[in-house]
């Protein structure tokens, strides 16, 4: 069967039943296409309904507001508690972190080592060490300033190694009889 419109437009040699067979081939992929595009329509729909469910367009434009004004008061509450963050680290920076403690006995005749050392440093080993001596005549005690886990003042066996556990270092001192680290 020849046509004569295929005849003007040059397909006259072209098969009818493949030239149907292609029309109902896009004739699917065109109801398929339009099936899909009445799913997502369906679907936009119902979340348009839910997103409008009990609004106006007034309401929407103050819901919208009160979320912008929680976002500012969010983000400058986020600001304060940055800020107050920081200078809690800067004060915690100068508050005692470390304590060294050694407790011996200050005499060969006194028994029970009421004697001890404290040690009490920042985040920078600087602090102070308390020396308490105590004797039979009665309990003495002296301090000395340490700075950067040093002291401008010689220290006694039982206070450098004081020092060495505040500032978690191993001392290397041959332990005595009369000295003891408390762990």
């Amino acid at each position: 069967m020849n046509s004569n419109f295929l005849s003007r437009i040059g397909l006259g040699n072209i098969d009818t039943g493949y030239l149907f067979l292609i029309i109902f081939i896009l004739l699917i992929i065109i109801i398929a296409g339009i099936a899909y595009i009445i799913y997502e329509n369906i679907k936009f729909r119902k979340a348009y309904k839910k997103f409008m469910k009990g609004s106006t367009a007034d309401s929407l434009e103050d819901k919208i507001f009160q979320m912008c004004e929680e976002q500012d008061s969010l983000r400058k509450l986020g600001l304060k508690h940055s800020r107050e963050i920081k200078e809690l680290y800067a004060k915690h920076q100068s508050a005692f972190q470390k304590v060294g403690l050694v407790k011996y006995d200050a005499f060969k005749e006194m028994g029970g080592k009421l004697s001890f050392c404290l040690v009490l440093l920042d985040e920078n080993d600087t602090g102070i060490l308390i020396n308490s001596i105590h004797n039979t005549s009665g309990c003495y005690c002296y301090s000395k300033r340490i700075k950067n886990g040093k002291c401008d003042i010689v220290l006694g066996e039982e206070e450098q190694l004081a020092v060495d556990k505040a500032t978690r270092r191993k001392m290397k001192v041959a332990k005595s009889s009369d000295v003891e680290a408390e762990e």
